[in-house]
């Protein structure tokens, strides 16, 4: 076995790696840029290595500095992670001519999978199923348009070396094509060094799902059941489980046999996934295959109990797999998250600066349900998993340069509902300040009766958040509940005041027990009858609810317990009672008595400032061009300007038809969020 690995990469998974090869006794390297001088992964490894300057392009997917690094460190072998060089056949070549061992396939099954043009046409020679399209490389925009047109429309533009959403875009138009694909190029060129574009038929109503493959150099070769991915924003997956809801056992076999005779065809090693579009009959067509470990490899870890890190460096050893597909026995349900730097408020723009507060759940393991990477027998009932892959740690900073995840939240548990309500507990006591991110997003998802039921698309985000997200109305049970525990913390609070005031002593109560809680609009007249072991709180309509919980002013979360039912609430203190964020919500609760509820009525509301004739950056990021002059009349629609941030470029336009009075920014400048770019008439 290797005595030392480079992992090749940073973030979460050069930590999840150097986790496993930390359980097997293998040293680790760490690789670094300028910006992850502190990063986690670097504080982890055993050793590090510094790689040059912030950008990927100056550090990470150099690989004659990568190599450098390899041959200072004397590893015996690198594991690449995903993204960067995971997929690149020329530092796997430059591996192999230096004699260090490849965690990851040979180069040849690289170059023929790797490459979705290639791999599309060997899937074809094989008779696999594929979704129509053009298989040939693209020189500009205008033969793009037309191509689009001879497929016909909705059509997916994609970066040939593309992967994790990035150097994608759908089209339904001319417009769209020709601007998708410029936009693809640039970003396929900055994200991988490769902008080689194809295009082919955008399916309509499909569901993401794709099978994990592991095969060895003795010819053997398993699938580990399947993932559900078809919970995406911008191609970019955010929810993934695993199993899927959708399939059933012989759509599953029939697909992992797939899976692995493509995989054979190529000489494949090491750990791979296949990835299919299945349509509304269960018809699965074959997309492209990612010759790496995927991000989402923790939700088939969690149904499997196979650490698929390590049979992968165990393959790169030369070893045979020890795991037979009759082996393979999925077991429970589990759910990741992907929680993004990226503001959901803001149409999820990217968003950096320091992690103020960072303090995931506790991370709870399937304990001996798992023995040496295999299952034993059945879960007991109400069996829960929570895992937390992360690189970063309270006080860090998210950088610009790299890519805006920064954890995947898993669960696991006996059934899929059970998974779903052990994450929305996990993601209700994930306490994230300092950024902007998706936590109160993903909760909503968790929710949402599509998800819920399992009949959900690869369109399920823009379908159900077509104007963007905008935070989540609570029905009123709900409401009701938050308010019995915002009137138990406040009568806390206010004893808390009263003994520092010195209007309380033994003799004498000064907080009263009759209370109005106002939140999301609505007024809940209640009465607080406390004990030592909580509060019971009666509203107005004669309902009641107990309360209990070890809440103290001053802590950022309230685990509670109403009625019995645990809630979990996020807690920040404002003028005359709580923020709470729950379930997606972020609400601003009131805690009053009744005479300053009564006079709270008169108080008029306050207007935010106007920002019409203003463009605002919406987050930080560079310039990279400016589309309008001063003085240019602008109409509804037409671009002003494309700003870069965490690898995306995203187009801002006009909002109406305006008249450019002034411009703030050049190509090139860094902005933070909110910076006027350019003012209108």
């Amino acid at each position: 076995m290797f005595n030392k690995i480079l992992i090749a990469n940073r973030g979460e998974i050069a930590c999840r790696v150097i986790k496993t090869a930390r359980k097997m006794g293998i040293s680790t390297v760490a690789i670094y840029s300028d910006a992850d001088r502190n990063a986690l992964h670097v504080e982890m490894a055993d050793e590090a290595i510094h790689i040059g300057p912030p950008p990927a392009n100056q550090s990470y997917i150099v690989i004659d500095k990568v190599m450098a690094a390899v041959r200072e460190s004397g590893a015996q072998a690198v594991h690449p992670g995903y993204g960067f060089l995971s997929e690149n056949a020329k530092f796997a070549e430059a591996l192999e001519a230096a004699g260090v061992a490849f965690v990851g396939p040979p180069v040849k099954a690289i170059e023929a999978m790797g490459d979705k043009i290639t791999s599309k046409k060997i899937a074809q020679e094989a008779g696999v199923s594929t979704v129509p399209g053009y298989m040939g490389l693209i020189e500009d925009a205008e033969e793009a348009v037309k191509i689009s047109n001879e497929i016909g429309y909705p059509v997916m533009i994609k970066a040939s070396a593309g992967g994790g959403g990035k150097g994608m875009r759908i089209a339904w138009t001319d417009t769209e094509a020709r601007e998708g694909f410029q936009s693809s190029k640039n970003e396929a060129a900055n994200s991988f060094g490769d902008d080689r574009i194809f295009i082919e038929k955008f399916v309509t109503q499909p569901r993401h799902i794709e099978i994990q493959v592991l095969c060895d150099a003795h010819g053997n070769g398993i699938y580990l059941g399947e993932r559900e991915c078809s919970i995406q924003r911008r191609n970019q997956k955010v929810v993934e489980e695993a199993p899927s809801p959708f399939l059933d056992e012989a759509t599953r076999k029939a697909m992992g046999e797939q899976a692995v005779a493509l995989a054979k065809a190529v000489g494949y090693t090491s750990a791979g996934t296949v990835e299919f579009i299945v349509d509304g009959e269960k018809n699965f067509y074959f997309l492209e295959m990612n010759t790496r470990l995927q991000v989402e490899h923790p939700v088939t870890e969690l149904i499997t109990g196979i650490d698929l890190v390590e049979q992968m460096i165990r393959v790169a050893n030369g070893e045979a797999l020890s795991i037979s597909q009759d082996d393979v026995k999925l077991t429970g349900w589990a759910i990741e998250n992907r929680l993004y730097a990226e503001d959901p408020y803001r149409n999820f723009l990217p968003s950096i600066g320091r992690l103020t507060a960072y303090s995931p759940p506790a991370e709870v393991a399937a304990g001996p349900l798992v023995t040496n990477g295999k299952w034993q027998g059945d879960a007991p009932e109400g069996a829960t998993a929570v895992r937390n892959d992360t690189g970063v740690y309270e006080g860090g900073e998210i950088s610009m340069y790299y890519d805006p995840m920064i954890a995947k939240l898993c669960t696991w548990a006996p059934t899929r509902a059970e998974a779903i309500e052990a994450m929305r507990v996990a993601l209700d006591s994930f306490e994230v300040e300092g950024i902007g991110h998706n936590l109160p997003f993903l909760s909503a998802v968790m929710d949402h009766p599509k998800f819920v039921s399992g009949e959900m698309t690869t369109a399920f985000i823009a379908e159900e958040w077509p104007e963007g997200f905008e935070g989540v109305e609570l029905p009123q049970d709900a409401l009701r509940r938050i308010a019995a525990a915002c009137a138990a913390m406040n009568r806390v609070s206010e004893i808390r005041r009263a003994r520092v005031s010195g209007r309380m002593d033994n003799h004498e109560r000064k907080v009263g027990d009759d209370w109005v809680v106002t939140l999301q609009g609505t007024d809940f007249p209640l009465t607080v009858q406390a004990d030592r072991e909580g509060a019971t709180i009666r509203f107005e309509d004669g309902a009641s609810l107990r309360v209990e919980g070890r809440w103290t002013p001053g802590m950022t979360l309230a685990t509670m317990s109403v009625d019995g039912t645990p809630l979990v609430l996020k807690v920040g203190k404002i003028s005359g009672g709580f923020r709470i964020r729950a379930r997606g919500a972020d609400i601003k609760v009131h805690v009053r008595n009744p005479r300053q509820a009564e006079l709270a009525k008169l108080m008029p509301e306050k207007l935010p400032p106007d920002t019409s004739k203003l463009l605002l950056c919406p987050m930080p990021g560079l310039v990279v061009k400016i589309d309008v002059e001063e003085g240019q009349e602008v109409q509804e629609g037409q671009p002003l300007c494309t700003i870069e941030a965490m690898k995306m470029e995203n187009i801002l336009r006009a909002e109406k038809r305006a008249v450019v009075s002034k411009i703030n920014a050049g190509a090139g400048d860094s902005l933070a969020v909110d910076e006027v770019i350019m003012e209108f008439e």
